[in-house]
């Protein structure tokens, strides 16, 4: 007398989870692309320093004056001066330093010359 066992593992393999955690996914992702591009305009203050390898720096104090590395400029200079100095870089790479204070344009002007020119911009931040 031959018995069968009543309990047979399927060999198939079920794809409804599966498709459950790519719908979830593709659903996350179209959500999140559409987010604007926004400027966060709360500085968060450094606790490190960046380890990443400055080419040149550009400084703005509150009188408005403008310096590439110490040297003071006019604000028209900023991107010839730039390019100049770090055109011929692989991955150039500008730090910027805006005293407390100055209209948030004015760094947005320079972070636009920088990303005319496809320079790296590191945007300095105060020690805690």
């Amino acid at each position: 007398m031959k018995l069968k066992g009543r309990n047979k593992v399927s060999p198939d393999f079920s794809m409804s989870s599966m498709t459950d955690i790519v719908f979830l996914l593709l659903v996350f992702f179209m959500l999140t692309a559409n987010a604007p591009n926004a400027l966060d305009l709360l500085l968060p203050k450094a606790k490190g320093k960046s380890t990443n390898k400055q080419n040149v720096s550009v400084s703005i104090n509150k009188k408005m004056e403008y310096f590439i590395d110490s040297k003071k400029i006019n604000q028209t200079e900023i991107e010839g001066l730039l390019i100049q100095k770090v055109g011929k870089e692989d991955n150039p790479t500008v730090i910027l330093r805006v005293e407390e204070g100055v209209p948030i344009e004015r760094a947005v002007e320079v972070m636009d010359i920088a990303n005319r020119n496809n320079f790296k911009m590191i945007l300095a931040v105060r020690p805690q």
